[in-house]
């Protein structure tokens, strides 16, 4: 399922229309983005976690040259799956 596709899925659920759901989900998404870039971590009941995770500088090796390089330390957005999702999606419920 792509962006419009689920903007479309929203729509339905929902009985908007396609354009009103698409700023529903734009925003939802936007929101995400900017928190998480912001440091915070947005908890969602049932569903999961968003999350920024730092990852240390460490050594790799460059596939080219076989070469050792320094990563250099960085954030990443990270989502973990909440218990209820988990379980949907493993058919438990």
């Amino acid at each position: 399922m792509n962006k419009t596709e689920l903007i479309a899925a929203v729509a339905e659920k929902t009985e908007l229309d396609k354009k009103e759901a698409e700023k529903v989900v734009s925003a939802v998404f936007d929101t995400i983005v900017e928190k998480v870039a912001a440091g915070e971590d947005i908890r969602i009941v049932g569903f999961g976690t968003f999350e920024c995770r730092e990852r240390k500088e460490r050594t790799g090796v460059n596939p080219r040259t076989k070469e050792q390089i320094t990563i250099p330390a960085s954030k990443i957005p990270a989502f973990k799956a909440g218990k209820a999702f988990k379980e949907i999606v493993d058919g438990k419920e």
